[in-house]
């Protein structure tokens, strides 16, 4: 980045819920964007939202990351543009229902989507921001990562993947320039669990922050350069819950949480 060049930040699954969010945060603060997602309508639309909004170049890459060979050319047109200085790994699918029934292609997607594609765009973008000596890898994961999840067993599984992964890159990263945060919300209205076919129980509902107030609340974090960052002060308490209730306990709590919801309608 040369002296009068705007940071960059790339973000996937950047065309809504938090990652949209996330993306007029990052413009709001001067960032020029490339944003990642597999709508490019939709894509577009929040494109000219932005730049009008705040300024900024924001550039649209339309890229399905569950194909490898989309995670090569969404790295090759981000570099294209200038250096990365913040990546954003946001993107996500959940699989609802238990293991025996679901699709086993959607589950290879939800994989590769939440856990191969963060990993490997992190893996592509790093060594730069190393040489560097500057940049961010931001890592969006859920408080779901840290309890067991019966009839999401690999979404849950997914987020603990990331946060194991992003606190283990942090502690690679000390003494750098670089940093590392996994951001671990919980119930947010994104409609992640209406497109799986669960839909949401009324108790969560309740507690449903919108994706702009968890975004305003991660990005105080990822500029603070924390480790961790629970948006939400009633949810901070959960990872200290989650380690003193007997696993046992965990699980048969969660399934009570999990089971399928009611419809919630949101384009979010």
């Amino acid at each position: 980045m040369t002296e009068d060049a705007s940071p960059r930040a790339l973000i996937t699954g950047g065309s809504r819920g938090i990652g949209r969010a996330l993306a007029a945060a990052f413009a709001a603060d001067g960032y020029d964007l490339v944003l990642v997602a597999r709508n490019e309508e939709r894509l577009e639309a929040v494109a000219r939202e932005l730049e009008c909004g705040y300024g900024v170049d924001v550039t649209t890459v339309s890229a399905d990351l569950t194909d490898p060979d989309a995670l090569e050319e969404v790295y090759e047109r981000a570099t294209a543009g200038g250096a990365v200085d913040v990546l954003v790994n946001n993107a996500a699918v959940a699989v609802y229902g238990p293991v025996a029934e679901t699709d086993l292609e959607a589950e290879r997607d939800q994989v590769r989507l939440n856990v191969a594609a963060p990993v490997e765009l992190t893996k592509r973008f790093l060594p730069a921001m190393l040489e560097r000596d500057s940049g961010h890898v931001v890592t969006v994961a859920s408080t779901a990562g840290m309890r067991p999840g019966p009839f999401l067993a690999g979404y849950h599984a997914s987020k603990a993947y990331l946060i194991s992964f992003s606190e283990g890159l942090t502690e690679e990263l000390r003494g750098t320039g670089v940093d590392a945060t996994v951001v671990c919300p919980g119930p947010v209205l994104t409609g992640i669990h209406e497109r799986s076919g669960r839909g949401s129980r009324w108790l969560e509902r309740r507690f449903m922050r919108s994706p702009d107030a968890v975004a305003a609340d991660s990005y105080e974090g990822i500029r603070a350069g924390k480790a961790v960052v629970v948006p939400g002060l009633r949810f901070r308490l959960l990872p200290w819950v989650s380690r003193l209730l007997p696993r046992p306990l965990s699980r048969r709590l969660a399934r009570l949480i999990i089971d399928r919801g009611d419809p919630l309608e949101s384009d979010r």
